[in-house]
């Protein structure tokens, strides 16, 4: 069976998400990026000791993922400022939000790539003017860094323990009680999901959203 081609992927977008961690509002990507890449690295740190030839290495902290691509956004056939149209919206995910006293965080999502981050840079080039002198397209290098409650990271710890707690991203047209039938196996259980969650309204579930899934108790 062939391979389907970039043009034939599902469109990438990015949810801004809201202080509860639920998708507030969408970014499309306009054009899938050809590429991306997932670098993960360890903390280390070291410690000179006397009389030793070489430092003590120290374990500090656990992974720290980023997701680096080029965007492409391109509005000449629109004849609008590309800056009103794409590029002001990913700068607001650089400044600091009043209500959360931080910047938002966001999911980018594309196929079967779910990534729940910040975004840590934006290094934009417009590269193409209209006469009045407003660009028109422009490439924008981001750079993600993966995000995670303390509650996620203990989750994402305890995953292979006997508890077996897990995490899985909804897909669209699930609901609480369809995620509770297929983890449980019985659609009214799904009130554990929804207090391990916060979720108040438990017939708006979001694509995309990354959903802790608790033991049942006995």
């Amino acid at each position: 069976m062939p391979r389907a081609t970039l043009s034939e992927l599902a469109k990438a977008v990015i949810f801004v998400l809201d202080e509860r961690g639920n998708p507030e509002y969408p970014i499309p990507v306009f054009f899938n990026p050809t590429e991306y890449n997932v670098d993960t690295s360890t903390n280390y740190s070291e410690q000179a000791l006397l009389g030793m030839d070489s430092p003590l290495v120290q374990f500090v902290s656990g992974e720290t993922e980023t997701l680096s691509m080029q965007l492409f956004v391109d509005s000449y056939e629109l004849g609008t400022d590309v800056r009103i149209v794409y590029t002001n919206h990913i700068d607001r995910l650089l400044k600091v939000d009043g209500k959360r006293h931080a910047p938002p965080q966001c999911t980018f999502v594309w196929g079967s790539l779910v990534f729940k981050s910040v975004l840590v840079s934006a290094n934009k080039r417009f590269t193409m003017f209209l006469p009045g002198g407003f660009p028109v397209r422009a490439e924008i290098d981001v750079t993600f860094r993966r995000y995670q409650t303390p509650t996620e990271q203990l989750v994402r710890v305890k995953r292979e323990s006997a508890d077996k707690t897990t995490v899985r991203s909804v897909e669209a047209g699930e609901t609480l009680t369809s995620i509770a039938a297929a983890e449980y196996g019985d659609p009214e259980t799904w009130r554990p999901i929804a207090e391990a969650n916060g979720i108040d309204d438990p017939r708006t579930l979001e694509p995309g959203r990354e959903l802790v899934i608790p033991p049942l108790e006995d």
